[in-house]
Order: C-alpha cells, then sequence, then structure tokens
C-alpha cells in the first residue's frame, strides 16, 4: 500500500476561540478520510459526493472509448454514449438498450460495478453515520461571572438545553489551563480541576447554573484578574448526559479565554411568573449581565 504525502504545510488547531498555528505534520492524501466526511459540512459533503460520482463515470467513459466498439446501441454515439453508459452500470441500473457486446466491454464493465456496489456502500454507511450522529443542543452563557455568594467568592457559569428534552443523568467538569513555572524554573502549562457545588443534575431541561467556590482549595483563591492574564488562563467546561429520547449520549463543552470573566457582575433571571401565575424561561437573556452594584438594585 502505497503512502502519498504532501509536503510539510502550517495547520491551523483551535483551542477554545483561539486560533493556533502548527508545523511540520505531514498530511496524507487518504488519512482520515472518514473523519474528514463526518466533520464537514452537508453542502460541501454533498458537493464532494457529486464530483467523485462526475470523475469516475469521466473515468469510465474514457475506458469504454479506448475498446472497439464495446458498447451495443451505444447512443449518442463517441464519448457523451460511453460516458452516459457508466452512469448507468455504476449505478447499476442497466436499463437493457446499452450493454456490453465485447470481451473488453464486459471486463470494464465488471471493474465498474464492483466500484459502483463499493461506492454506494461507502457512501450510505457515512450518510448514516452523520444522520445519526447525536447533537447536543446545549447552549452556554458568553461570559462567567465571579461574585459574592454567601459570603463566599463564588465562579458562575450557566447553561440551557435548547431542545428542551430530559438529558437524564447529566454531568459536568470545569478545569482550569494555566501556565505555571515548576521549582526547576520549568515552563508548564498545567490542567487544575475545579471542583463544582453540584456537577449532577438528574433532570437537564431548561437550564443549569454551574458554580465552583473560590476557597483555599481553589486553584483560583488569591487570584486577580492581573494574575490570570499573566498566566494565559482558560476554563474548560464539558457536559454530558444521556438524551431520553434516543438513549444516546450526549457531549458539548464551552472553553472562556480568561478576558471573558467578569468580575462583581450578576447574570440576569431567565425565570419569572406573569401575572396569571404562569412560569416562563426568557432564554434571550441567558448572556445578559450587569454590574453587582446594578442588578442588586430593586427593579420596582
Amino acid at each position: 500500500m502505497f503512502d502519498f504525502h504532501l509536503s510539510k504545510r502550517e495547520n491551523v488547531a483551535l483551542l477554545g476561540d483561539r486560533e493556533i498555528i502548527t508545523h511540520g505534520l505531514q498530511t496524507q492524501v487518504w488519512s482520515d478520510l472518514y473523519h474528514r466526511c463526518m466533520m464537514m459540512r452537508w453542502p460541501v459533503f454533498f458537493l464532494m459526493v457529486g464530483v467523485a460520482f462526475l470523475l469516475l463515470n469521466l473515468l469510465f467513459g474514457t475506458l469504454y472509448t479506448l475498446g472497439a466498439h464495446p458498447i451495443a446501441n451505444l447512443y449518442p454515439t463517441g464519448f457523451w454514449g460511453a460516458f452516459f453508459f457508466s452512469v448507468e452500470t455504476i449505478a447499476t441500473v442497466g436499463y437493457g438498450d446499452m450493454h456490453p457486446q465485447s470481451v473488453y466491454g464486459h471486463v470494464i464493465a465488471t471493474i465498474e460495478i464492483f466500484t459502483g456496489m463499493m461506492s454506494i456502500a461507502l457512501i450510505t454507511g457515512v450518510m448514516f453515520a452523520r444522520f445519526s450522529r447525536p447533537h447536543a443542543r446545549i447552549m452556554f452563557s458568553h461570559n462567567p461571572v465571579i461574585r459574592p455568594v454567601d459570603g463566599q467568592m463564588m465562579l458562575m457559569m450557566r447553561a440551557a438545553n435548547a431542545r428542551q428534552n430530559v438529558i437524564v443523568d447529566a454531568s459536568a467538569r470545569l478545569r482550569i489551563i494555566r501556565q505555571e513555572r515548576s521549582v526547576e524554573g520549568l515552563q508548564i502549562r498545567r490542567i487544575h480541576d475545579l471542583t463544582l457545588v453540584r456537577h449532577q443534575h438528574p433532570m437537564f431541561v431548561l437550564s443549569w447554573t454551574l458554580m465552583h467556590v473560590i476557597d483555599e482549595s481553589s486553584p483560583l483563591f488569591g487570584m486577580t484578574p492581573e494574575d490570570l492574564a499573566r498566566t494565559d488562563c482558560m476554563l474548560v467546561l464539558s457536559l454530558d448526559g444521556t438524551d431520553e429520547t434516543t438513549t444516546q449520549t450526549m457531549r458539548s463543552r464551552q472553553s472562556y479565554n480568561h478576558e471573558l470573566i467578569r468580575w462583581q457582575y450578576a447574570y440576569a433571571d431567565l425565570l419569572y411568573t406573569d401575572a396569571t401565575g404562569q412560569t416562563h424561561v426568557d432564554y434571550s437573556r441567558m448572556n445578559e449581565i450587569r454590574p453587582l452594584a446594578v442588578a442588586e438594585q430593586p427593579t420596582g
């Protein structure tokens, strides 16, 4: 098996909302083809399949024209008749008016039928995998906030289930990634777990406010906004659970650079009750934050 390599080139990796350019990787033409098919957008995927279908038929149409009258009742005559016969053959349609009439034609048709069967099987598999892949519709607030709650400083962020079905036994994990220096002076990018007040939710349907207490055991204890900037801190929040409708595992992730953290701010309430006593959830206020002094003023 031959590996065809492209020249070494720059690639862009995403770390949260930050673009990082990587160097020195060799890209293989056929490496991770399945992964690429799964990650590309639907219009690009259909375009790729259409281009592959066209190129295969152009190839086999050309091969048919190299033989001495390999196709009976060829219409239209010449290359385009061979091209349309190739389309019928690779799709295993077989209308019957055009058919191979020489050994050469039968050999090319056999190869093309095998190629068509394999291609249809592969494309069908990828199509099913793309359609059946679970997608979590989890909304995350744009900004984490740090504010006092019950006399303790608290890091807070919130999430919402935009699909509004039940995600059973949802669990959350919060981590901080930052630059640190070892006792030997080695610069290291370390990951620390941030313990959440509640890291599990039995039925995640509407919204979920996640909180981390900044006490003596917290990696954030004693840090200021300047400290977060100096150590290039980034928060990574991940959620997973089981979709009650499909019984599939749902996963979603959000990252926050230190610039997005708002100190002494509060989230606007999502829930309110109207005059009739009906409870409402206003997701348009998902990202609404106010300075703590303003947020604590009575609204009248």
